[in-house]
């Protein structure tokens, strides 16, 4: 995940809002360190993150983009244009997060007075709109509870077929819902392993009586160390850094309203430590607002650890630091046990077939 500057829930944002050098030196470390994708957040006070992807994508020569992107704010009509565009531009690299939103606060400051099932239900008219308009032979029209068109039609269509990797979270009925009839991928945040498995479970069900499948994706933190020990002293140095940024107000007015950081708040209440190394203190102090549960240890016991979400069925890794910058750095070593041990299953598993 890249941002215009330097800032996490431990350090205090530094220099202008929007820093161009270090946005484009973050892109790059991601692209050198390998990974496939960044993500560019949503915040009602952040930078526009179509041009921040425009840019990331100008200054890279494979590194593809997870845009978040809020509906109800622009048309369908008009974002199905504006991130088919943005896919031709970038040769196909770009995939959409959409999200919903889960606090009130942050919605209200958009003007968006909806509540939280009504969101979902734009949601979910919202995606039907977009996948019509980039996968029509003709113009389409279109009369529903949020919107109303006749006609429509986009010359530009995105790069890739038939449409651009659509990723959703969030663990409500009303979620699950939108997610089984529209998500390509879903994405979930750094649970305990049996919760995670059953919450794969559930929406894969969810999914099924749509007659679709999905891909699943976890969001976590990584804490890394030389050493075992030298890691979770690291961890709750971090720890001490995020209480005392929340107790100066950095969550004074943003804690979430999902179900999803209400089930980070409940792992962290039944222990600091779930899984050997999976740490919720964080998420529990921060007040649960995005992926901030994080697995603790040396690169190796990070791996291990990250391939027991994959024997649930998780196919995408969202691994970010608060040290944002130089833990993308750092990731990289992670990055390469992984997929080497993905590739000696999978070639394992073409021997036995």
């Amino acid at each position: 995940m890249i941002a215009t500057r330097a800032s996490s829930e431990t350090q205090a944002a530094e220099g202008p809002v929007i820093d161009v050098a270090y946005t484009r030196e973050f892109a790059r470390v991601h692209e050198e360190a390998g990974f496939d994708r960044v993500l560019i957040g949503y915040y009602s006070d952040a930078a526009d993150g179509f041009i921040v992807a425009a840019d990331v994508f100008a200054h890279t020569e494979r590194l593809g983009v997870l845009l978040a992107h809020r509906p109800g704010f622009i048309s369908p009509t008009v974002a199905a244009r504006k991130l088919a565009t943005l896919d031709q531009f970038s040769g196909g690299r770009l995939a959409v997060h959409v999200i919903s939103g889960g606090s009130d606060t942050d919605q209200r400051r958009d003007g968006d007075y909806c509540d939280h099932d009504t969101r979902y239900r734009r949601t979910d008219e919202y995606l039907e709109v977009l996948r019509a308009i980039w996968t029509a032979d003709g113009p389409v029209d279109h009369s529903g509870e949020f919107y109303r068109f006749e006609g429509a039609s986009s010359a530009v269509r995105p790069a890739q077929e038939p449409y651009l990797p659509i990723y959703f979270g969030g663990s409500s009925d009303a979620a699950i819902g939108v997610a089984a009839r529209h998500a390509d991928t879903y994405a979930l945040w750094g649970e305990p392993l049996e919760p995670a498995r059953a919450h794969i479970e559930r929406v894969r069900e969810a999914a099924a009586a749509e007659g679709r499948s999905l891909s699943f994706s976890l969001s976590l933190r990584a804490i890394l160390g030389e050493s075992e020990d030298a890691a979770w002293e690291n961890a709750h140095s971090l720890l001490e850094q995020a209480r005392a940024r929340a107790a100066g107000g950095i969550a004074s007015d943003a804690r979430s309203e999902s179900v999803g950081s209400r089930r980070l708040l409940e792992a962290a209440a039944a222990g600091d430590v779930h899984d050997e190394r999976l740490f919720t203190a964080i998420a529990e102090a921060t007040g649960a607002r995005g992926n901030t549960t994080a697995l603790v240890g040396t690169a190796q016991q990070i791996a291990d650890s990250l391939m027991r979400y994959v024997e649930l069925g998780v196919s995408t890794i969202l691994l970010r630091g608060f040290d944002p910058l130089e833990d993308a750095r750092a990731y990289g070593e992670i990055i390469r046990l992984v997929r080497t041990e993905v590739a000696r299953r999978e070639e394992l598993s073409a021997i036995d077939r």
